[in-house]
């Protein structure tokens, strides 16, 4: 790696403690880091100099919440419109033929789209292991992680209670609960850095309440504390989740969770829509990953994203699968957090400065890391550049309100993950794209057709 001067910033949005949003400055990069912001900086002997004139610079933004390998079943017509159950029951019967090249290449769709769109470091929640699918599916994910170039937190997600135990999803794609965590520990093990500025972290990332039981809720929270590692599952994204718990249970969603010893900063739920007064003091600053398109396709509800902030609950936003969403753009779910809260709060909601925050230090703050999410000396240099020129912009006399409500188009015009320039001009330059979208395309064709039985 070497070395990128940023010139004459027009606006430098940092999301520092400061909230400093500076203008006619440098900022300067060393390696994978961030070492000087100010004016009129000298550029190290191996800098690539940027001039940025009339450019935003801000941190990348943080995906909170995924399903990668979704990327390759979007618009299936068996499923569109349908509520989360529904959905999720008919779309199990095509996903039990994945194979570990479709999660490479249903991981690289979504890593593309992503950090076109701005974003530097991404989750992914992987839970669907079929029993007839060999291979390592998650070390698939990492493996296409490090040949893109995006900052990445895998999740050894999982799925124990098919039907026949009173769970939701068939047998063919649930696992034994000890299968399970000799390969959460073995992940660990091998991925997980615990460093600063690491690459590649693990979470374990049991899938729901409806897909696990709770005992594999319970040893997987005891192997994540024994590893320090966090954890992450779906929590208060339905009614219908709500009425499982209670008639399984007998309790809410939280209250389980609170049984289970899962909550607290070293935990985060992916939507967490139905959360009481008293439930969002009870999850003790586990983080809310906040999924807009995903919850108003599949009409699940509206998050209340102010209340959690109010209550100084971390909250990130997120993508979601692809197959709820039909897109892993962060732009679009910037903005949909924006105008979802103004839905629901009016003119009590949230700013367009608070939105990107969500999506930047937010999220950063979801995934239990210090590191990233904003702009500072000895931070990560995961940067994004926004050219405000296009005619959409014409008019707005704030670049904020411009970056969140204007344009017509989602593409950033630089990412830099870890100090490398991956993106320029929304051209992709680690990976062919080509080959990849044709790939990716074939593969998903293979596996529909399979199932609809044209193969």
């Amino acid at each position: 790696m070497a070395s990128i001067l940023f010139k004459n910033i027009d606006y430098l949005i940092t999301m520092n403690d400061k909230d400093e949003i500076l203008r006619g400055v440098d900022l300067l990069t060393k390696d994978n880091r961030i070492i000087s912001i100010g004016k009129e900086l000298n550029p190290l002997e191996d800098s690539e100099i940027v001039p940025c004139d009339n450019l935003v610079v801000m941190p990348g933004f943080v995906n909170t919440h995924h399903h990668l390998y979704q990327t390759l079943f979007r618009g299936i017509k068996e499923v569109q419109d349908m509520p989360l159950f529904p959905w999720l029951v008919g779309l199990y019967e095509f996903w039990k033929h994945i194979t570990p090249e479709a999660v490479y290449y249903g991981a690289m769709v979504g890593f593309s789209e992503l950090l076109r769109t701005g974003c530097t470091t991404t989750m992914d929640h992987h839970y669907l292991f079929p029993k007839f699918t060999s291979g390592n599916l998650i070390d698939e994910q990492i493996k296409a992680a490090a040949e893109i170039g995006i900052r990445f937190h895998a999740t050894r997600g999982s799925m124990s209670l098919g039907k026949s135990g009173g769970g939701l999803p068939p047998d063919s794609v649930v696992q034994k609960e000890e299968d399970i965590l000799i390969d959460s520990e073995r992940l660990i093990n091998k991925y997980h850095d615990y460093k600063d500025l690491a690459m590649t972290k693990i979470s374990l990332a049991p899938c729901s309440p409806f897909s696990v039981s709770t005992r594999l809720m319970k040893e997987t929270k005891d192997l994540a504390r024994k590893k320090g590692v966090m954890m992450h599952t779906h929590l208060c994204e339905t009614i219908d989740e709500e009425n499982f718990c209670i008639e399984k249970y007998g309790r809410r969603p939280v209250e389980l969770m609170e049984d289970l010893e899962w909550v607290g900063q070293d935990v985060w739920f992916a939507h967490g829509i139905y959360l009481s007064d008293r439930e969002i003091k009870a999850i003790k600053g586990a983080g809310i990953a906040h999924c807009p398109s995903s919850n108003m396709k599949l009409g699940s509800g509206i998050c209340r994203t102010s209340e959690l902030i109010k209550a100084k609950v971390p909250v990130g936003i997120a993508v979601d699968g692809s197959a709820s969403n039909d897109g892993s753009n962060m732009w679009e779910e910037v903005r949909r957090t924006y105008l979802l809260n103004h839905l629901k709060y009016g003119d009590k909601g949230l700013t367009a400065y608070e939105t990107l925050k969500m999506a930047t230090r937010g999220g950063a703050e979801v995934l239990g890391r210090k590191d990233i999410g904003y702009l500072e000396v000895n931070k990560a240099a995961d940067i994004i550049l926004l050219d405000l020129n296009d005619i959409a912009f014409a008019g707005c006399h704030d670049p904020l309100v411009s970056i969140v409500c204007c344009g017509n188009t989602s593409f950033v015009k630089s990412t830099i993950v870890n100090g490398k320039v991956l993106v320029r001009d929304g051209i992709i330059n680690t990976i062919d794209i080509c080959k990849t979208k044709k790939m990716a395309h074939g593969i998903a064709r293979d596996i529909v057709e399979k199932e609809r039985g044209l193969k």
